[in-house]
């Protein structure tokens, strides 16, 4: 539901096309990495169209806050009748309200133009400490504006203060008081009706390993997981996890899934801001839109002649021949892979993640890429090179999104339609095959050369022979490459289980 398409007044026959729409009521940050620029960043990363009201001007940067202006309620007022009243707005999502007057004001005309959902991020506080509101506005918050919203996402320092100064410090602490039949009195649901939906922001909670988002839909809790990324610029990602659900709420999806996709958002740019230089102070912005730009000093997210020699290593095989994963890497590295796969269907995560952390540091010496078959959580957590995806396994233009662009995606492709569809997807480079017999694949499920040949033709994609290729029949392969190069395609590579 990214747009809608309706008739136009005036002229029969023609439709046009709108996005989604956000107005985000909330304070302008000088050095737009919080406040309505991080909003307005946020929704655009999200395909949805932002408007702004703003409610007060702070003077900021990396270092802090130096100065906060509040903007006269009636000029409040004023900007959001002009919004409201003109420009369809699905989605409200609400910032930095710096007084009592702005938050009955903005209660006022939510009444009055009524929307799809209300958001509600109760900011107070800065990422650097600085305080942004006054004890004024809770009452405010409380008692008028809580009831209107469909959603209120307070870490857990706005958290404690709705309560009153309460400590939050483990996720039990957050599950008794949001859960109004374990706290009937304290309950942070009860404040404005239990059906209510709540997300805790657990970023800061004090001996976690991961940053645990804790998320209340009025009946049952979810503790939605996420790596703890070690990063200077963590500046806006309040603003942004509310501003991104508001975009996902403008475009039609549940609740659950909403703050499901802002979560995933917020994780990927953060790991895509991790060397990102802004500012001299302890809290830098992070990239919002990673996805629509490269970073130029970034190495070449993917280069065609990593394929050379694709070596696979095969956790049966492996076993076979008494060697670990990583022994099996050192050796394909030493027998001149430019690139290898790890290929592990047996192991538990824990297992496989300590063992690819000792492939990576191999790999990574060598400058060789180590992808990941299937396992998209294996790679996202050790930030390993990519991933091999099958045609069963995760669609590739979803692993995009949640690895971002400078990931390498391969995908596994019999057919011209599947190299296409993986072209389209924002694959890197197809694996076909396989193309000859073997021990686990006989010649029923094989392509063979002419198989092979059909996807070569049809890809945009650099293409890997794949399956039952050895000294005796890799020269047809390579003939095959050099005979079908076109554009991007090359076929020059091949993958193998015995590395």
């Amino acid at each position: 539901m990214a747009e809608v398409r309706t008739a136009a007044a005036g002229t029969p026959g023609r439709g046009y096309w709108r996005l989604p729409h956000v107005l985000t009521v909330a304070g302008s940050d000088s050095g737009a990495g919080a406040g309505i620029q991080a909003d307005i960043k946020a929704c655009g990363a999200a395909g949805v169209y932002c408007s702004s009201v703003i409610t007060a001007l702070t003077a900021q940067n990396t270092i802090g806050v130096q100065r906060v202006c509040s903007i006269d309620e009636n000029m409040v007022a004023e900007q959001l009748r002009s919004v409201l009243s003109d420009m369809q707005v699905d989605v409200v999502k609400t910032g930095m309200l710096p007084s009592a007057g702005v938050i009955k004001v903005l209660c006022q005309n939510i009444k009055e133009f009524p929307v799809r959902a209300v958001v509600v991020d109760p900011v107070m506080v800065s990422t650097s400490g600085d305080l942004l509101s006054g004890p004024t506005t809770l009452t405010g918050l409380q008692q008028e504006l809580l009831p209107l919203a469909d959603i209120v996402t307070p870490n857990l320092k706005e958290a404690s203060a709705l309560l009153g100064g309460i400590s939050l410090n483990t996720i039990d602490d957050i599950v008794l008081l949001l859960n109004p039949y374990m706290n009937m009195e304290l309950a942070l649901a009860n404040m404005y009706t239990w059906y209510r939906n709540v997300l805790v922001k657990g970023g800061d909670l004090p001996n976690s390993l991961d940053a645990i988002d804790i998320f209340y839909d009025g009946e049952n809790f979810h503790e939605l997981y996420g790596p703890r990324r070690m990063t200077r610029n963590t500046h806006g990602t309040g603003c942004t996890l509310a501003s991104y659900i508001a975009a996902e709420l403008a475009k039609g999806f549940s609740m659950l899934q909403a703050v499901q996709e802002a979560k995933t958002f917020v994780d990927s740019a953060l790991l895509h801001s991790q060397d990102l230089m802004i500012g001299k102070g302890p809290q830098g912005p992070f990239h919002h839109l990673f996805r629509q730009q490269s970073i130029p000093s970034q190495k070449p997210r993917f280069d065609a002649k990593h394929l050379l020699l694709y070596a696979v290593t095969d956790s049966a095989m492996n076993r076979k021949w008494g060697r670990s994963i990583s022994e099996a890497v050192e050796a394909s590295i030493e027998g001149g892979a430019t690139i290898v796969q790890l290929r592990e269907k047996e192991a538990e995560a824990g297992e496989f993640v300590e063992a690819t952390m000792e492939c990576l540091d191999i790999c990574r010496t060598s400058g060789v890429p180590l992808l990941i078959n299937d396992r998209i959580d294996i790679a996202l957590a050790c930030d390993a090179d990519g991933v091999h995806l099958g045609q069963t396994d995760m669609p590739a233009g979803l692993a995009r999104k949640i690895l971002g662009p400078s990931k390498i995606i391969g995908v596994s492709c019999k057919t011209a339609e599947q190299a296409q569809k993986a072209w389209a997807d924002g694959a890197d480079y197809i694996g076909c095959g396989g193309v000859f017999p073997t021990t686990t694949k006989q010649d029923n499920l094989t392509v063979g050369l002419e198989g092979l040949r059909t996807v070569c033709l049809a890809s945009q994609l650099p293409v890997v022979a794949i399956g039952g290729i050895n000294s005796g029949n890799v020269q047809s392969v390579m003939q095959l490459g050099l005979a079908n190069l076109k554009g991007l395609l090359l076929c020059l590579g091949f993958l193998t289980r015995s590395v």
